[in-house]
């Protein structure tokens, strides 16, 4: 059996990692948002570690080329489907997303298909880089809402909930929540429109591919 080079490898911890991300968000415990974004985190460097050293070691491979984009979508995705959950994505930016996914990936396979390679273009770089930094913002602003909380309330019941006996400071805690909310959607509304770019330039650059679908 091939032995599984460390960019490989390094794809593989980023999907490993993913389940463990998804319960960090849904299960609430304290500071549970903290927890997650550090596992998004560290598999967030993974993907810009693997693709580096298998350029840099000559170890590309053909299942680094499908795993390593797939692995970021469903990191990527995932995480907008359990911020859907708790009100911290809108449907609409996480549709967008998942669509130009589908249509990139269909030109993508059918591309394969005829032996051609198409590589990331700028835009599709920037993409995935707006998405991380969306979402790692919106973990650092939950986690900071956590930390207000406590310091404003005094105890988070071990389910993750604040022991609201402070009404002052309950209203005040909702409207910090609001404001966060509203960086976190208006984050979400421009990756969304980075995704759009990203995909009708990817496209466009690739119209003969779609002309022989």
């Amino acid at each position: 059996m091939k032995k599984i080079n460390l960019p490989n490898k390094l794809t593989l911890l980023r999907i490993i990692l993913v389940p463990f991300v998804i319960a960090a968000i849904l299960i609430r415990f304290p500071f549970h948002y903290l927890v997650a974004g550090i596992l998004f985190g560290i598999a967030s460097i993974t993907d810009a570690l693997d693709g580096r050293i298998a350029r840099r070691d000559n170890l590309i491979t053909d299942f680094g080329k499908f795993a390593d984009p797939l692995a970021d979508k469903i990191l990527v995705i995932s995480v907008l489907v359990c911020f859907v959950k708790f009100g911290l994505c809108g449907a609409v930016p996480l549709i967008i997303i998942i669509f130009r996914e589908f249509a990139v990936t269909s030109v993508r396979l059918v591309a394969s298909a005829k032996g051609k390679v198409i590589a990331a273009n700028m835009w599709g770089k920037v993409k995935t880089v707006s998405q991380i930094a969306a979402i790692v913002t919106i973990f650092v602003l939950q986690t900071a809402l956590d930390i207000i909380s406590l310091a404003m309330v005094g105890r988070i019941l071990p389910n993750g909930d604040l022991d609201l006996y402070n009404w002052t400071a309950y209203h005040t805690l909702g409207t910090i929540s609001d404001v966060f909310n509203i960086i976190g959607q208006v984050l979400l509304w421009i990756v969304a429109i980075i995704t759009v770019i990203s995909g009708v330039k990817y496209l466009v650059d690739n119209k003969e591919v779609i002309s022989d679908m």
